[in-house]
């Protein structure tokens, strides 16, 4: 496969970068996608730099495009040793781009020598499409449609697709976020067609999906509800809003209310209200823009907070024993500012899933512990009244009893002396990318990407009796996975060779950064003979007020690095990461994780036990340590790892870092000391390429402008000096030493 070669590429950079590693040629995985979004769409020429070496070798890797379905069709013997799983993604709602990245995670962490994964796309007309393992790793939904027709097989309806899945498929795994996703659609049709699948079956798909439904559904069986008002299709009743509004004693034209659509999800849509005619005007919006025809109204719960909670169904067949993980608490954070839209926050489709340093996740929440074994306990008691099955989120809010209440009887489950539990939204198919709350909530309590994702379809196969064979072998559905301690050396065990992954700092780049290193640390994972642990770089907490950022750049004391556990990883930017951290050496924090971690994994072992399946968790409760720049180096040297630099710009690319590793004979991917330096500086590039003029090599004419020298010069006499200078008419400015295009302009 096109992607097996970009992984064990990935691999082979440390490789040469160590070169006294032995021949790694029969640990290297045999079927598994491993670059994962580490790059777009390839890897291009890489060097790696051994300090003992003065030897550069390049290394260049593209993707491949595969043959259509790479396994179609596959032989009775085969089908008799290995489980094969359909990946659906895609679909018509406005998640489609979500759903892309949970099935680039989900083909990333369950592909194996014992599973055998097919992939399949439904467009935004219901078209249905089988494609390459590779075409997964386009970037957007976009890119899938437009090579749709030429590089994937489509089917001429949806009851054919359905009958080709039944032939070539063991189980199906729909990644579809949203409607046909969620909604019973996909789920309707498998069922038709007598195809197995994952997850929860249509009639309560339908049920649990639509809020609105949904709702009533959980007040009729004794929950809590925030009360709603459902505004349907063109049918805007005016007066019996405003009844609503009377009857829930908020102001006609000032009551805060949150507008939603009934039917989507990543909080698509969803946005705050004052007062009738305001809630009527953006009711109509979402309708007008297509988002859904049915419109929920409901109160804003003014000093809540949101959490969220992943189930994991550890029954056999059809006998259900939902477990609920340690939820998370989802706080947002509005920096001391008192904007009114800041006020007005929501945890919206940009705070879930690009970095905007205005989110912080709380595993477990700070709420009080009682509270939370009741989010717990309710949670598993609506899993089971709604008929879910395998794995599920669930989404809700707690109010403190010093906030205005709700009116509810009291005999309505989530009313505690200490407060108010509500349960909000139902999401049948959790988000699966790859810091998504699945697996952050799995590898608090012991699972691993691969673990939790093959522990679900593991699940799922026991309903059905055809698939009983791939249960019944210990171990068939597990990859092997090694988790020493960060602060464990490898040396002693044979074979074992141990990489730390740099990441993060502070330039621009960092979030960049932040995914770069995550996809290299999850991908080295699958090679048997590597021990990879995953560093943060960050800025030492007595520097971090520094306002000289060049200063900044070159004081290495003002560095330090963090060793940090699995779960830690898994956010969206470093500021998150670095708040996690420090979170988690709080002493009264790691003891009451500590403490509801062992509850949660005990909870997990009364019913995982009965399974031959499970091989047992594969993540250990480890504290994130807390290191010196020249300390990590020290300890980098000590254990004899390999360093892995993926920190964008900054002292990761100016030669810094790779100076510090030399000093200390380490090895590390990526160019030499000197190279680093002149590839950082735009400026030292153009100089070093202008000899090769001659040759048809040509870089663009330069100047280099300080700040203070910039704010010294007026501006007029600024552009004339510069475009006399360049022989220009026209200007781009742009960083000297940065990346990512950030802070590029152009001026005219």
């Amino acid at each position: 496969m096109a992607s097996l070669s970009c992984g064990s590429n990935l691999a082979l950079l440390l490789r040469v970068a160590n070169p006294n590693w032995n021949d790694p040629s029969s640990s290297l995985p045999s079927s598994s996608n491993l670059i994962g979004k580490f790059g777009p769409k390839s890897v291009t020429t890489a060097c790696c730099r051994s300090s003992s070496s003065s030897k550069a070798v390049g290394v260049g890797v593209t993707r491949a495009t595969a043959q259509v379905a790479d396994a179609l069709v596959v032989d009775k013997e085969e089908k008799s040793q290995v489980l094969r799983v359909g990946v659906i993604c895609g679909g018509p709602s406005a998640e489609r781009g979500i759903s892309l990245n949970s099935a680039r995670s989900v083909l990333d962490h369950i592909q194996g020598e014992d599973l055998r994964v097919s992939c399949y796309y439904i467009d935004s007309h219901l078209n249905a499409y089988a494609i390459s393992s590779a075409q997964v790793y386009s970037n957007t939904p976009s890119d899938f449609d437009f090579k749709l027709e030429s590089l994937a097989q489509g089917f001429r309806s949806l009851s054919e697709f359905a009958e080709h899945l039944a032939a070539s498929v063991d189980i199906v795994f729909p990644v579809i976020h949203g409607r046909f996703g969620e909604d019973g659609g996909i789920q309707e049709l498998l069922e038709e067609h007598n195809v197995p699948f994952v997850g929860t079956g249509s009639k309560e798909c339908c049920q649990a999906f639509d809020k609105y439904d949904a709702s009533l559904s959980l007040s009729k069986h004794g929950f809590v509800t925030i009360p709603s008002f459902l505004v349907q299709g063109s049918e805007v009743n005016e007066s019996e809003l405003s009844k609503w509004f009377a009857s829930n004693q908020l102001d006609f034209n000032s009551g805060k209310v949150v507008v939603k659509p009934t039917r989507a999800g990543s909080s698509i849509g969803v946005t705050v209200a004052y007062g009738v005619t305001d809630s009527l005007k953006k009711a109509k919006e979402i309708i007008s823009q297509g988002i859904d025809d049915r419109v929920l109204v409901e109160l804003f719960l003014e000093g809540g907070s949101e959490f969220t909670a992943i189930v994991l169904d550890v029954g056999h067949g059809f006998d259900c024993q939902p477990v609920v993980l340690l939820p998370t608490e989802v706080e947002l954070q509005f920096h001391g500012s008192g904007d009114v839209r800041e006020r007005d926050a929501i945890f919206n489709y940009r705070r879930k899933y690009l970095p905007t340093q205005q989110v912080a996740y709380h595993t477990p929440p700070r709420f009080p512990i009682d509270i939370i074994k009741s989010i717990r306990e309710g949670a598993s008691l609506l899993f089971r009244r709604l008929g879910l099955r395998d794995f599920a989120r669930i989404d809700g809010w707690f109010l403190p009893s010093t906030t205005k209440a709700l009116s509810s009887s009291e005999d309505k489950y989530g009313m505690t002396e200490l407060g108010t539990i509500l349960f909000t939204d139902i999401n049948l198919i959790s988000g699966m990318e790859q810091t998504s709350f699945l697996f952050q909530q799995a590898s608090k309590v012991g699972f691993s990407h691969s673990n939790i994702l093959r522990s679900i379809i593991h699940r799922a196969c026991l309903r059905f009796p055809e698939l009983a064979t791939y249960s019944s072998e210990s171990g068939q559905l597990r990859r092997t996975s090694k988790c020493l301690k960060p602060t464990e050396t490898s040396k002693g065990l044979e074979g074992i060779h141990k990489v730390f992954v740099i990441f993060g700092g502070d330039t621009s780049e960092r979030q960049v950064s932040l995914m770069s290193g995550t996809n290299v640390w999850l991908n080295l994972q699958a090679f048997d003979d590597l021990d990879v642990t995953p560093c943060l770089l960050a800025s030492s907490i007595d520097h971090s007020s520094t306002t000289d950022s060049d200063k900044k750049e070159s004081d290495v004391s003002s560095r330090e690095v963090w060793l940090l556990p699995y779960s830690l990883v898994l956010r969206h930017t470093t500021e998150e990461v670095l708040d996690a951290c420090m979170e988690a050496i709080e002493p009264a924090r790691a003891a009451l994780t500590s403490h509801l971690r062992n509850q949660v994994m005990n909870e997990l072992m009364e019913g995982l036990k009965k399974h031959g399946w499970f091989m047992g968790f594969d993540i250990t409760d480890q504290q994130p340590v807390r290191y010196s720049l020249k300390e990590w180096i020290k300890f980098a040297k000590e254990v004899e790892a390999t360093v892995f630099i993926s920190v964008h710009g900054g002292i990761g690319e100016d030669g810094t870092l790779q100076s510090l590793l030399e000093a200390e004979e380490i090895p590390y991917s990526g160019p030499g000391v000197k190279a680093s330096k002149i590839c950082m500086d735009k400026v030292a590039t153009s100089l070093a390429l202008n000899h090769l003029g001659d040759m048809g090599v040509l870089t663009i004419n330069k100047d280099v402008k300080r700040k203070k020298e910039l704010l010294k010069m007026p501006i007029l006499q600024t552009w004339h000096d510069l475009t006399s200078k360049l022989q220009c008419e026209t200007l781009c400015i742009k960083p000297a030493r940065d990346g990512c295009s950030t802070g590029v302009a152009r001026l005219w």
